[in-house]
């Protein structure tokens, strides 16, 4: 298992956990927000997770309130937006932080591996987006303008 699988993080619940459960997949680690002007990414989000899933392939979503108060529900609000909304079945984790004092090590591991433009390691807004290799590698980082469905030859690439 690769270091990325060993950093803790929470569950939606809030219990403590890792990525374990995921290690061998490839896998799109997004930072998400309910009522941001990218939420609508959700659709093509879960469109990635459905048509790969069967390949060893993940979605993983992040709830984030750091970029102007965009996801103030607490873990059952979100998990229920997600899913009557978006029909969002890849896995909600605890809401996080994402830079800052308080950046979750998670994502602390993530900038540090995959640096925006010009080196720039602090995340931007929502839906940042970072995928990761079967071995637990960062491969790369993508803006939040980047839309679910541009990532699909780079999450092929690595099935």
């Amino acid at each position: 298992m690769s270091a990325i699988h060993d950093i803790a993080v929470k569950a939606a619940d809030g219990s403590p956990t890792t990525l374990a459960d995921h290690a061998g997949k490839v896998l799109l680690i997004v930072n998400v927000a309910s009522k941001c002007g990218l939420t609508p990414q959700y659709d093509g989000l879960e469109a990635l997770h459905k048509s790969f899933a069967g390949r060893g392939f993940s979605v993983l979503g992040f709830p984030c309130n750091q970029f102007g108060a965009q996801e103030p529900g607490d873990a059952a609000e979100i998990a229920s937006f997600c899913k009557l909304t978006y029909g969002v079945d890849f896995p909600i984790f605890a809401k996080i932080d994402v830079n800052g004092d308080d950046a979750a090590p998670l994502y602390e591991h993530l900038k540090d591996q995959a640096p925006g433009l010009l080196g720039s390691k602090a995340i931007k807004w929502n839906f940042t987006k970072f995928v990761v290799d079967k071995a637990g590698q960062v491969v790369k980082r993508y803006a939040p303008q980047t839309k679910p469905e541009d990532l699909t030859a780079d999450i092929e690439a690595l099935l």
